[in-house]
């Protein structure tokens, strides 16, 4: 933990003279270069892990302390067309494509699905249904992965080239980017107001791994090999956490004056997480993921990622 609090902490010094990159960016730039040029200590994994996740989710959490519940709920609600729209692409695409780049089905349907909710939390959560093999898991985590740190890379330039608002800019990160770290990282780095709009976007699209693992057990139970599934595992909880915290700052228990703090602490805990993420990534392993799995993942990446944009322009969003 404390050396992924010392990559951030350079991240942050460092964003002041980078300002379009951000201390996010940096942080899991600067994480990655250091795992590339000296060995990872396996004492220090456990606390990358517990960095790279716990502490994400604490920023997130956070971060609702400076949001009203109405606004995340009319947020929420109001971007639906292009949650549900940019993840049935995704959906519909991993198979057809997937089967004429002839990968497996297991591989098709996690990258799929890493792909349309939340990367690796929605693998693993799909992967407890339909039981593939240890590698399929693993390349599908590799090459889900591999485009979210491209995203947090070109997504922000990207938007300033288009000229997006910042809730235009946080809706097309939430609704377009795979993992909740990489969302919360290009959104923060395109402006707190974008942060906060594409962590509210991430998030509904997150509780939709709910009704997909159910309608995957309800067609295995109809096939006979259906299964007890870990619900408490699957669950989002730290979603309600973040709930909670947004009711506490609508209800006037967070003082308005103290939202700027707020933003500076998640800020640099969310930099923490990247950093504990740069750091535990060997581009060499990801790259070993093979081209097929990475065209699929590339192919869907930037179809969700037109989509979310089509489909903004289309409602008006």
């Amino acid at each position: 933990m404390a050396l992924a609090a010392a990559v951030a902490l350079v991240a942050t010094f460092a964003a002041r003279y980078v300002p379009l990159a951000g201390a996010p960016v940096l942080a899991i730039v600067l994480g990655i270069a250091l795992r590339a040029v000296m060995p990872l200590p396996e004492r220090c994994r456990p606390g990358l892990a517990f960095s790279s996740r716990t502490l994400l989710q604490a920023a997130i959490v956070l971060s609702g302390l400076a949001l009203s519940i109405g606004a995340v709920i009319r947020t929420g609600l109001g971007t639906l067309p292009v949650t549900l729209g940019s993840v049935a692409v995704a959906l519909l695409l991993a198979p057809l494509v997937g089967r004429a780049l002839g990968l497996r089905g297991a591989v098709r349907s996690l990258i799929g699905v890493g792909t349309a909710i939340c990367g690796a939390s929605a693998i693993a959560a799909v992967a407890s249904v339909i039981e593939p093999e240890e590698t399929e898991i693993a390349l599908a985590i590799a090459t889900v992965f591999f485009y979210n740190i491209a995203a947090v890379l070109v997504f922000p330039p990207i938007g300033h080239a288009l000229q997006m608002t910042q809730a235009q800019f946080g809706l097309w990160a939430g609704s377009a980017i795979n993992d909740t770290s990489s969302v919360v990282a290009a959104g923060y780095v395109y402006g707190q107001q974008a942060g906060a709009y594409a962590t509210i976007v991430k998030l509904t699209r997150a509780t939709l791994i709910l009704p997909i693992v159910a309608g995957i057990v309800a067609l295995r139970a109809r096939s006979g090999a259906a299964k007890e599934i870990p619900w408490r595992h699957i669950v989002p909880w730290f979603i309600l956490w973040f709930l909670v915290a947004a009711l506490a700052s609508g209800a006037g228990i967070v003082r308005a004056s103290w939202h700027g703090a707020i933003g500076v602490l998640a800020t640099f805990l969310i930099a923490t997480a990247l950093a504990a993420i740069g750091v535990n990534t060997e581009l060499r392993r990801l790259l070993r993921a093979g081209p097929r799995p990475l065209a699929l993942g590339f192919f869907l990446w930037v179809a969700v990622a037109l989509s979310s944009l089509a489909i903004q322009r289309v409602t008006g969003l």
